[in-house]
């Protein structure tokens, strides 16, 4: 394992550093070094969107992801869109509609819903359907994931 150097980046909007060994990934930075455990460990393998953060505003799988590649860029975790007070529109819209089930894959869903509503504002149901295909719900069988994103894009989430 290699020596520890410190990394500088942004997180949730604020400065942010923290020394790692170079073969660390961001998964386990967040949820182990920096407590934020709202980013879930799924596969380790890049195949469910568990993992999911926003790296630089687009959807990325943290599981993957070397923590010393985020030097000088802004990560966005679910903690990172949600408001001091109350939820985000696209969380909100997640929760009316009955979207979160058992709630282990709802952040990375919210937050490539987030990223993907930011660029397409008003998608299509299969426009929606591709922007989360690399997202798995074992609970929802994802009608219900995509009634909330199209709720939340008819709201200007």
């Amino acid at each position: 394992m290699s020596a520890p150097h410190e990394i500088r980046f942004r997180l949730n909007g604020q400065p942010a550093a923290h020394a790692c060994a170079d073969e660390r990934i961001l998964l386990d930075l967040l949820r182990e070094d920096l407590r934020l455990t709202g980013t879930k460990r799924g596969c380790d393998l890049g195949t469910c969107g568990c993992c999911t953060v926003l790296l630089d505003g687009r959807p990325t799988l943290s599981c993957l992801t070397l923590a010393r590649l985020v030097e000088g860029r802004e990560v966005t975790t679910i903690e990172g869109v949600t408001p001091a007070k109350g939820l985000s529109p696209v969380q909100r819209s997640f929760v009316e509609h009955g979207a979160t089930q058992c709630g282990f894959c709802t952040p990375g869903f919210v937050l490539t819903a987030t990223a993907f509503l930011r660029e397409h504002p008003s998608p299509s149901r299969s426009e929606i359907e591709e922007a989360i295909s690399g997202n798995l719900c074992r609970c929802t069988g994802y009608l219900k994931i995509v009634r909330a994103i199209e709720a939340a894009a008819r709201e200007g989430a």
